[in-house]
Order: structure tokens, then sequence, then C-alpha cells
């Protein structure tokens, strides 16, 4: 064992489903990891010394700051804000969005210029749509990438 701090489990909790809250929240139970959900405003969340719940005040990215200041590397940060993984896959955390994605530096300048491009489509009025609801295929998929991760992150720690 290390007495290195175990890694912890960041939530940008304003726009998570749900489903993912639930998968998230049975993991850190089953697996003692710490996870933080970030809002600014309360969430239902289960009694558990493993699951806190930060709020924040409302604001434009006061949720992603938060996260962005507090995220160390080793972490795992759960998003779809492309900006903030963006950020903490800058400081050494792991970005996973979800749908089961993970960012990593590889991926995540490749996804900022094609936000930023579907942005400019859509200040010049273009409708391009949003992302399709959550799908089976993509809970099992953000839940075998949140094992591979809490198996990594565990298996560090002997």
């Amino acid at each position: 064992m290390t007495d290195q701090p175990s890694p912890t489990i960041w939530v940008d909790a304003d726009a998570c489903p749900v489903v993912i809250r639930e998968i998230l929240c049975r993991a850190a139970e089953r697996t003692a990891t710490r996870t933080v959900f970030i809002a600014n405003h309360s969430l239902p969340l289960p009694r558990s010394p493993h699951v806190h719940m930060r709020q924040v005040e409302s604001g434009f990215d006061v949720a992603d700051h938060e996260i962005a200041r507090r995220c160390e590397p080793g972490d795992l940060v759960i998003t779809s804000d492309i900006p903030l993984a963006a950020d903490v896959v800058a400081r050494g955390a792991t970005g996973l969005n979800p749908r089961g994605e993970r960012y990593t530096e590889a991926n995540v300048r490749a996804r900022l210029q094609m936000r930023d491009f579907m942005d400019t489509l859509r200040s010049s009025g273009v409708d391009t749509g949003g992302a399709p609801p959550l799908n089976q295929s993509d809970r099992q998929q953000f839940a075998n990438q949140l094992d591979r991760w809490l198996q990594a992150t565990h298996s560090k720690k002997r």
C-alpha cells in the first residue's frame, strides 16, 4: 500500500444523467472510492461516506471551474463539457463523458475544435441538432470504462 491519497471521482453534475449518477454512486459504494458531485443545485444522493455533494453558486461554468481547481493527477472527471475535459486532461486527470468516451491528450483537442466549429455554425443560425438520448449501449460503455478506471486505480493502491 502507498501513502498517497486515493484518486477522487469528480462529477460535473449539473448535466449528468440520472442513470449515470446512479452507476457512479453504486460504484463509489462498492469500491469505497471518494466521489464528489459538483452542481449549482442540490441533488438527491444516497447517504454514504464515499458520496459527497458540493453545491456552488449559479453562474456560467462555476461548477467546471471548481472541478478544474480541485482535480489532481490520477483523478477521474465525469463531464460532457469539452473545455473542462481539455483542462482536466492537461492537469493529468482522466476525463470520461456520460457515453463512456474517454478524453485523452490525443482526442480532446480535435473535440474542442469540433465543438468550436459547431458553436460557430449555431451562432450563424444553422440548426446542428443535439446529442441523441443516452441509450443502453451508452450506459454499458460508461460502466465498462468506469470499471476499467476503478480496477487500474485500485490495483495501484495495493
